[in-house]
């Protein structure tokens, strides 16, 4: 995984503020990272995204393989707020 400094700054069109948390796994092809943003206004957002190998950042779709999602769940058991927040995708 890569080091990368957190919180550290973002910012979108609509949102800027901090990443929080990030999961990440360092696949073949790049590395997939499930980020926590928070925004200036308190809001809470998780972004799926990836780096390529040179560790730009990228924008586009994050596709993910079987071990993607095994090295990401993995990853993820550092990040207990961004765990909190992807358990209401597949929980009730």
């Amino acid at each position: 995984m890569s080091e990368r400094e957190l919180p550290r700054a973002f910012s979108l069109h609509w949102a800027s503020g901090e990443v929080i948390e990030e999961a990440s796994f360092v696949g073949e092809y790049h590395e997939s990272v499930i980020q926590l943003l928070r925004a200036d206004d308190g809001y809470s957002m998780v972004r799926f995204c990836y780096y390529d190998p040179e560790g730009r950042f990228q924008r586009s779709p994050l596709i993910v393989s079987e071990d993607d999602i095994n090295g990401l769940r993995k990853s993820l058991l550092q990040c207990p707020n961004l765990q909190v927040l992807l358990n209401k995708l597949v929980t009730q």
